[in-house]
């Protein structure tokens, strides 16, 4: 409960906090200390600021230096620090695996499975029951194929192709059938609806289901009957969707393939792998080939509808012995990761129009246009570059493209499209569609990933509800004699209910992100903790008024070059033209610029690097549009230590580019909504659209 106080020194409204009505945090993680005969944990989030004292008997015996989890028994006073009782010893400080321990319980993200829910799941046992199969289509004999990653366990989607007599194709997407076994209330729902996704550590997964459902029942294992949702479309010659149903059935996936395997077979024919694979799969590959040619006609209508396609670096983090960091590669997109990318880009479009044309209760995947301020930054930097534009007040997609497509040859090519993913919003669910600017579609919703997704299951209830509600239409075929679902059974949700469910799953979205990026954090700071004084080139991919984030070259690690340590000159944060200008010498150091730094510092508690500019920036040019700064009486480290708080003080992957925004971008926009993304977010993780 707060009382308004007055204004500030910049206008804006200040508030005096008269009584805490309730706390949010009631458990925390840190680490476990012991002076003088006191114990205290050291929260390991960073806006906490006390320390938490831990009573004798609440120690569980933890040893100093120990990760532990606290709950709060005594909160915060005039009079005093807060005290809590140690619930969990999480493990030693550097055991392997203890990042993500930590970063598992730090966001709250839900591990351990109730007894019910484990229960629950058992009761399924290992395969389909004989009345699995009935009022199901049988498409057994069709040879659908899941095509993942090398390390993938959960297969959400098999893919079938055939070409068309008349001209075109006949695309068929089947998906894992979770809603037979996941029913709304039940204690797996419960369970799935709090976790709402599973969150892809590298080399760890936390499902969001149990393992004998998420990489057994309802997993598209090879050569096993398993349930499906299926979306058959027919798909003209120029890549359009003509028409498109649903249905329930039983598949068999006649291979598991993996994108290396597929993109050898299709890309290298010739080579001597290739025509191995091609001799093993012999029987598969006619129904690749009409994949592939499908694949382009998709991409043209990609090109003609104007999605943008942003073009980044993808990393894979190589582990060793007690798994430490070998090294960090980028990673290779075949042209098998963009076939099964476009194949789930067309489903998901089909479910969305599903939904909205039946008016149905479920969730679409929404990415607004960009807001204004970005924009009027966007379109001043561009101006600053010569680059044309659009004039309207609201771009489309395709004016993205446009630019994005213009400058491919250009030096500055990195620079303008960092930018440009800058200026976009984070993707998000809602029941209200608003469409997916990224990818330039009216309505877009998250059909294909129920394994994974809570939004998805949902969508699969809705169109599993209409598909058995007695209903005629072409959208639509279900078998004879199939008993209708009521829906209160199947899809009990009120509007109410859905904006509550969006607001959840984009908060467990958003937290899985955030743990992700920690994890990451902590293990390139141990990656680089034997590298101090080290020399690297490096790009400037990120400049604030505390400072410049450099990514180093072939190491993929960022760290902030602290504006306190430009000492030599005072200077300037130009916010449109995205760099650092020194009053003095006019040196400049802009977003994509070349510079050769050391590594100065790595904290591994606050995931942190920091560099030391060792050479690099450019002289600025003065005009009549870009003056040189006017002269501040306050110079260097006086006037630097503004605005380097906790946000100038987190170094790796803290900068604009890694904030949350970005990072759901990345996976929402640049690569463009693919089905298994990121490997692992930077390590085998499927990809959002």
């Amino acid at each position: 409960l707060a009382r308004a106080s007055g204004l500030d020194h910049r206008g804006r409204r200040e508030a005096t906090i008269v009584e805490v009505l309730e706390r949010k945090t009631q458990r925390l993680v840190g680490r476990y200390f012991k002076e003088s005969n006191i114990g205290f944990v050291t929260p390991e989030n960073r806006r906490i600021s006390q320390d938490v004292l831990i009573p004798p008997d609440d120690t569980l015996k933890a040893k100093n230096g120990q990760f532990v989890l606290v709950e709060i028994t005594q909160p915060p006073s005039y009079r005093g620090q807060p005290e809590g009782r140690i619930m969990e010893i999480i493990g030693d400080h550097m055991a392997p695996g203890m990042e993500i321990d930590v970063a598992i319980r730090n966001h709250d993200i839900p591990h351990v499975w109730p007894q019910e829910v484990e229960d629950a799941a058992q009761r399924f046992g290992s395969g389909l029951q004989q009345s699995d199969y009935q009022h199901r289509f049988d498409l057994r004999k069709q040879p659908f194929v899941t095509i993942d990653g090398e390390d993938a366990k959960d297969f959400d989607d098999a893919v079938y192709c055939e070409k068309k007599r008349s001209g075109g194709w006949k695309l068929s997407v089947a998906i894992a059938d979770v809603s037979h076994y996941v029913h709304p209330g039940d204690a797996l729902d419960q369970e799935a609806r709090k976790r709402g996704n599973s969150v892809y550590f590298p080399e760890h997964v936390v499902p969001m289901l149990p393992v004998n459902l998420s990489n057994g029942l309802c997993s598209l294992n090879p050569q096993v009957d398993r349930l499906a949702l299926v979306c058959e479309m027919s798909v003209s010659a120029s890549g359009k969707v003509s028409r498109y149903c649903f249905f329930e059935a039983v598949i068999c996936s006649h291979a598991r393939l993996t994108y290396n395997k597929v993109g050898t077979i299709l890309q290298q024919p010739e080579s001597q792998e290739g025509q191995d694979l091609r001799q093993e799969y012999r029987k598969i590959v006619p129904h690749l080939e009409d994949l592939y040619s499908l694949f382009h006609a998709f991409r043209a209508q990609r090109d003609e509808r104007g999605a943008i396609d942003f073009e980044t670096t993808e990393t894979k983090i190589e582990f060793g012995e007690d798994r430490k960091i070998e090294r960090i590669v980028p990673t290779q997109r075949n042209d098998a990761h963009k076939i099964i990318e476009e194949c789930m880009l067309a489903a998901n479009v089909c479910a969305a129009k599903f939904l909205q044309k039946y008016k149905l209760p479920a969730l679409f995947r929404v990415h607004e246009g960009p807001k204004n301020e970005k924009l009027e930054n966007l379109r001043a930097f561009l101006k600053e570059l010569s680059i044309p534009f659009m004039a309207r007040s609201e771009p489309k997609p395709s004016d993205y493209q446009e630019v994005l497509s213009s400058i491919q040859d250009r030096p500055d090519f990195e620079l303008i499209q960092t930018v440009m993913l800058r200026s976009m919003n984070q993707a998000v669910y809602s029941p209200e569609n608003k469409g997916h600017f990224g990818l330039a579609y009216g309505a877009y919703a998250h059909f294909t990933s129920p394994i994974r997704r809570y939004p998805d299951l949902l969508v699969h209830r809705a169109i599993r509800y209409f598909v058995r509600s007695g209903k005629e239409t072409t959208n639509i075929k279900c078998m004879p004699g199939a008993p209708v679902i009521p829906q209160q059974k199947i899809l009990p949700y009120d509007a109410a209910a859905m904006v509550e469910l969006g607001e959840q799953c984009s908060m467990t979205e958003r937290r899985a992100d955030e743990a992700t990026w920690d994890v990451i954090g902590w293990l390139k700071c141990e990656y680089m903790s034997d590298k101090i004084g080290d020399v690297f080139k490096g790009i400037i991919s990120g400049v604030t008024g505390f400072g410049l984030f450099v990514e180093l070259k072939d190491i993929y690690v960022e760290g902030l070059v602290h504006v306190s340590s430009l000492t030599s000159d005072y200077y300037h944060f130009d916010e449109v033209r995205h760099r650092l200008v020194g009053e003095k010498s006019g040196l400049a150091f802009a977003l994509g610029d070349e510079v050769t730094v050391s590594v100065a510092k790595v904290d591994l508690d606050d995931r942190k690097l920091d560099f030391e500019l060792l050479a690099g920036g450019k002289r600025a040019r003065w005009s009549k549009e870009n003056p040189k700064p006017e002269s501040k009486s306050r110079r260097g480290k006086k006037e630097a230590g503004k605005g380097t708080g906790n946000g100038a003080g987190k170094g790796a992957g803290k900068n604009p580019k890694g904030g949350k925004k970005a990072g759901t971008q990345r996976h929402e926009v640049a690569k463009q909504a693919t089905k298994k993304s990121r490997s692992k977010p930077k390590q085998g993780k499927k990809k959002k659209r």
